[in-house]
């Protein structure tokens, strides 16, 4: 064996192991059951390598059927917001898929119920902490945002979203991109005008530089 394929594999094993069993671990998740309407199936997306982070709030239904984080309207929605493919949204080399509750949570009245509580403090801090190379954490809709940002008692979402810029670099606050809030996008024009090409530029920036790194790597 080289030194250098030796320095490899322990490379692999101090870095890429841990993440792999703590997915496993997210996945095989069962502390909500009989709590769901449905047999927990957590639904995750994540590398060492992740460069975007994407915090939502819990998947729908179709989603929890499919098993494909962001596999909707919704996620259509947003990845048109970031101005990537789908090959790409799902390269857990740029993006992770992280939602504060990992199981469809059932229906209430006005839509898809809170995400669980017990997700996030059990696991979004171990899954950060096997992220190495993080440069953007995008906080989509209040229950992210009321539980990442400091600071933001007696501010509204659409405040936060309008002042993204008072969170950067480390966060950017959005509007979630489900149809439900079209209304909300209809009175407040200014998200598609000035916050959308915003972070499709951070995204286009984060992307190519991701991929020119791949490039030098293979010369």
């Amino acid at each position: 064996m080289s030194s250098n394929l030796g320095l490899f594999l322990l490379f692999l094993s101090f870095n890429f192991k841990p993440l792999k069993e703590l997915l496993e671990e997210i996945r095989s998740c069962i502390i909500c059951k009989g709590l769901l309407p449905n047999f927990p199936r957590p639904i995750v997306q994540a590398s060492v390598e992740s460069k975007i982070v994407i915090i939502g709030q819990a998947p729908g239904q179709k989603v929890q059927n499919s098993g494909i984080p962001w596999d909707d309207q919704s996620g259509n929605e947003l990845r048109r917001w970031l101005g990537v493919s789908k090959e790409q949204f799902y390269d857990d080399k740029l993006f992770a898929l992280v939602p504060m509750g990992f199981c469809y949570p059932g229906k209430g009245n006005s839509g898809d119920l809170p995400p669980r509580p017990e997700c996030a403090p059990k696991w979004h801090q171990r899954l950060m902490a096997e992220m190495k190379d993080v440069r953007l954490i995008i906080l989509i809709g209040q229950y992210a945002q009321n539980y990442y940002l400091r600071d933001i008692k007696g501010t509204t979402l659409t405040e936060r979203v309008r002042d993204f810029s008072n969170y950067l670099p480390a966060f950017l606050p959005i509007v979630h991109p489900s149809p439900r809030n079209k209304i909300w996008q209809k009175k407040n024009p200014w998200f598609e005008y000035e916050v959308v090409p915003f972070l499709r530029e951070v995204t286009a920036d984060i992307v190519l530089l991701n991929s020119n790194q791949n490039y030098f790597n293979t010369l």
